[in-house]
């Protein structure tokens, strides 16, 4: 193993995909134990996320999600990717969080983003527009302010006031811009991309001011990374996330995760082909070998702290396996 891949941190988010054929309470339950299974292979993190309204989605309450996963497992640590601030009151996510980090504490994570919903309908329902995420840096601001006393409405955010539970950024457009300059750590994806993620961590980097949360600069890399026997299994696992990406364009809705089997006996339209072969392109795929050598290039060039592995499957088993796999590259 290089000493590269050795100094970095590897973690975990599942997104608690639905499968076809499969409840969403099933998805729940297995996002609960995968967490155990990684909890056992040694990762540092595993964080649920949000999404309101998606077919093919079912962790729309990230923080119940969160309580869940955490009193399954007893050493690793918990937290979000991320509670989209924009859709809540600051003070009730304080609390949440105050919540969390008070039955579990010291291994809680507060991962915060700036999305507003999928969609217009979901906007609605939720009483927000895409103008709400205008407010993040000063919503960010606002909720840290929970945790410190210092908000000036004279109310106190309880139990949160007073603990420390360590914020993160999803660097989301300019994302990166308001996380350096909060001088918070930073969440930013994704691994098709290399360009454009290596410009936001330069400008993460140059812009960023300390602050009483994170003293220097703290850069977590997101992305799909599947690991099999070989460079075809691997592929095959990134399948029906592909599929899945390709429908959404296509139809407007995030369907379930369909098997792999189904989707290679898809007859697809060339527009479908298109975001499909693209949705499989750019991911740390392959044998153990392969993806260790991807994951020293990735590393070296953006000079990460952290890696959260996003990857989502229609085969839990084989989820499961590349899990395993990437923990023996990493020395978990």
């Amino acid at each position: 193993m290089s000493s590269v891949i050795a100094s970095a941190r590897f973690s975990v988010l599942d997104r608690s995909r639905t499968r076809e054929g499969h409840s969403t309470g099933e998805a729940l339950r297995d996002t609960v134990r995968l967490a155990r299974e990684i909890e056992a292979l040694g990762y540092h993190r595993i964080w649920v996320s949000e999404h309101h309204g998606v077919p093919g989605v079912a962790g729309s309450a990230p923080t119940v999600l969160a309580a869940a996963v955490a009193s399954a497992t007893r050493t690793i640590r918990v937290g979000t990717g991320g509670v989209m601030l924009p859709n809540h009151q600051p003070l009730v996510v304080a609390e949440q969080f105050g919540v969390l980090e008070s039955l579990f504490p010291g291994r809680v994570d507060m991962g915060i983003g700036r999305s507003v919903g999928f969609t217009d309908g979901v906007r609605k329902a939720l009483g927000r527009d895409k103008g709400d995420a205008e407010d993040f840096a000063a919503q960010i601001q606002e909720l840290l302010g929970w945790f410190r006393g210092t908000s000036a409405t004279g109310v106190h955010a309880r139990p949160a006031e007073g603990l420390s539970v360590p914020p993160f950024v999803l660097a989301m457009g300019e994302g990166a811009d308001i996380a350096a300059r909060a001088g918070l750590p930073m969440v930013i994806g994704d691994l098709r991309n290399r360009e454009k993620m290596r410009r936001g961590i330069d400008h993460y980097r140059d812009s960023f001011r300390p602050s009483p949360w994170a003293s220097e600069p703290y850069v977590v890399i997101s992305g799909t990374v599947a690991v099999a026997a070989t460079p075809e299994e691997a592929r095959r696992l990134l399948v029906p996330e592909a599929w899945s990406m390709a429908h959404s364009r296509t139809h407007g809705t995030f369907p379930p995760l369909p098997p792999a089997e189904r989707v290679e006996a898809v007859a697809m339209t060339a527009k479908e082909r298109g975001f499909y072969e693209g949705g499989l392109a750019g991911h740390i795929a392959g044998t153990e070998e392969q993806v260790a050598h991807e994951l020293e290039t990735v590393l070296k060039e953006t000079g990460a702290q952290e890696v959260l592995v996003t990857t989502s499957t229609y085969d839990r088993a084989a989820l499961v396996d590349s899990y395993r796999r990437l923990a023996r590259i990493v020395g978990a």
